[in-house]
């Protein structure tokens, strides 16, 4: 066999020339540049500057104050001390809860709970927090998935190939037929690379056996090899790492998402509990009062029924009757509240404890408070915005527009594909004989081809991208919206909280104006006038106006507290002030050519959400 000549011996660096050209491609973008949208960057910005205008000019924090209205009413200190153990929180202590009894027929179970263990409970174990804790999981092997499109393949193949064909004869040879065992086997490796082309690193080796009768072949059999290093890359259409890795971009956005709405429904289920443990409360409360309201009803029918016989009609017997046998009916009505409220706890804390089947009534144990707060609208803003993952998801919705737009507008260039391949080849007759030829690089070959396409007018194209262009500006909107939305949330909590910290003791004073009417009037029935059944008459009617004050009273204490749990919620906080950890960083774009923050610095693909817990 004749050896090459030594300006052969360098070619195989023209080999590796093929595979340097493929790992600087595989790191390029898009031929387009790095677009910077100013117009949406600020469309954004604007959107939460235009809601934070008039609250940064007034950024002094309010604190919360409320008249004292109890001494407005001028009661001597004796006497208000007297009103509490007619009426009010206080003169409650002690008494028994009629519960009624439960479905098996018998006394009911009762056990409280402090809002802490509710919390955790519900963190912990609430079926909606469990099937929401499993999507950022199952987002996570899609991003997998698409990472995967990116690893190396290992492919190979095997033929066996018998020829047996007649061929026609020359006036040199009078071979006529054409007999060949061909056996081949081809071996290699190919990865798609994130500037869209396929870098591919193949091997085969063919055995060829000649049996035609009258003809010699040299070498025989002959044993054939080849190194091929192959780049298949596109120069316009579908080029660089933006394009290649969108689906990437979008699975990690997708994941990101997932996290965003896991937090979104544990701070719903934060809140939730919250309120429902405080209606909890004000069930429990508002029984006891329509049950001593009954009581007092009772004693008042005693009366009429004791002076049937001097002065009572029978009209003021009845109406007597009757409204005993109304609060008769409310206490029955709450009891079937407070039951409600119990079960709704219960589902959502799924104690194993207090399972919703079982017929254990909850009660609140923790005391609402009743300090004042103080806060500034502009903070309470940045920090909703910064916290809640309703904008969160809003920016990675603008992303994922982004992502599609750029794919989208390379999709209107014309496709021009590079394809450039370097073959190192050998021949002997034993098997590690071609192996010789291709180290030393004796037969090289080389191949670069192009190949360009366009259609003509490309409006499937065009239209895909302004449909993206579209989508995006509804992404942009939509943030707006989310913004708004979370200002009017947080205002109309912020709102919730003023109100109802007023009425504490807009209604505490009314509370205590009612029952001193209530001891007035039974201090001049015993003194003055005596007991008459128009004066009795007026008793059932001051009784009703202090239960229904008393009412107020702890329904603008509960509101209270429930305008703070929805206003910490409003925020994005409401885990943070129930001291449960969030094992999630906040969302961060990991795009670059559509990024709408800047400042937001690349991150690695987040892992599975697994130790959510309360501390």
């Amino acid at each position: 066999m004749q050896r090459p000549s030594p300006r052969h011996a360098p070619r195989f660096q023209h080999g590796a020339g093929v595979a340097a050209l493929a790992l600087i491609v595989s790191g390029c973008a898009s031929p387009l540049g790095d677009k910077q949208d100013r117009d949406l960057r600020r469309a954004v910005r604007e959107s939460a500057a235009r809601e934070l205008a008039e609250a940064q000019d007034n950024a002094t924090p309010v604190r919360l104050i409320r008249e004292n209205r109890i001494d407005q009413l001028r009661i001597k200190p004796e006497v208000l001390e007297k009103l509490e153990t007619i009426g009010g929180p206080r003169s409650y202590a002690g008494a028994e809860l009629p519960t009624g009894q439960n479905l098996f027929g018998r006394p009911v179970r009762t056990a409280r709970v402090t809002m802490e263990r509710a919390v955790q409970s519900a963190v912990q174990r609430n079926l909606n927090v469990e099937f929401a804790r499993l999507g950022p999981a199952i987002n996570q092997q899609q991003v997998v998935a698409a990472e995967a499109a990116f690893d190396w393949i290992f492919f190979t193949n095997a033929q066996y190939q018998s020829t047996d064909q007649p061929r026609t004869a020359t006036n040199f040879s009078t071979v006529r037929t054409d007999e060949r065992e061909i056996a081949d086997v081809t071996a290699g490796f190919r990865k798609p690379l994130i500037a869209g082309g396929q870098l591919s690193l193949q091997t085969q080796f063919t055995n060829t056996v000649t049996k035609t009768d009258n003809l010699q072949t040299s070498p025989d059999p002959a044993r054939e090899a080849n190194f091929v290093i192959q780049l298949d890359q596109p120069l316009l259409r579908n080029f660089g790492s933006d394009v290649a890795l969108a689906q990437v971009r979008l699975a990690r956005n997708a994941e990101l998402d997932q996290i965003a709405e896991l937090k979104s429904t544990l701070l719903t289920n934060v809140n939730n509990t919250e309120e429902a443990y405080w209606n909890l409360m004000q069930a429990e409360s508002d029984l006891r009062i329509l049950q001593r309201l009954l009581e007092r009803g009772e004693e008042v029918l005693k009366l009429l029924r004791d002076r049937a016989e001097f002065d009572a009609k029978p009209a003021n017997l009845s109406n007597a009757a009757a409204t005993v046998e109304s609060r008769r009916a409310d206490v029955i009505r709450a009891q079937r509240v407070l039951r409600d409220r119990s079960e709704r706890l219960k589902v959502l804390i799924n104690d194993p404890d207090f399972p919703v089947g079982s017929e254990v009534l909850l009660l609140a144990y923790d005391q609402p408070t009743e300090q004042p707060m103080e806060f500034s609208l502009v903070d309470c803003v940045n920090t909703a915005l910064a916290s809640r993952p309703e904008v969160q998801r809003a920016v990675l919705s603008i992303d994922n527009t982004s992502i599609r737009q750029t794919v989208a507008d390379n999709a209107r260039l014309p496709r021009l594909d590079l394809r450039a391949l370097t073959r190192f080849s050998g021949l002997g007759p034993e098997i590690g004989s071609p192996y010789s030829d291709i180290e030393e690089a004796n037969f090289v070959d080389y191949q670069v081809g192009i190949a360009f396409e366009q259609p003509i007018g490309n409006r499937a194209a065009e239209a895909n991208f302004r449909q993206r262009r579209l989508e995006r500006m509804q992404a942009t909107i939509a943030y707006a919206n989310t913004v708004q939305g979370i200002v009017n949330d947080l205002k109309t909590a912020l709102y919730d909280v003023v109100t109802n910290f007023t009425l504490i003791e807009q209604t505490r004073a009314a509370r205590v104006a009612a029952a001193e009417d209530l001891r007035t009037l039974l201090i001049e029935q015993e003194v003055l006038t005596g007991l008459t059944p128009e004066q009795l008459n007026l008793r059932l009617q001051r009784q009703e106006l202090l239960a229904r004050a008393e009412q107020q009273e702890v329904e603008a204490t509960l509101n209270y507290n429930t305008a703070l749990a929805r206003l910490y919620t409003a925020m994005g906080t409401g885990l943070d002030r129930n001291r449960i950890r969030f094992g999630a960083p906040p969302v961060k774009l990991d795009s670059r050519t559509s990024e709408i923050f800047p400042d937001y610095p690349l991150e690695p693909r987040r892992k599975a959400i697994d130790d959510i817990r309360a501390e």
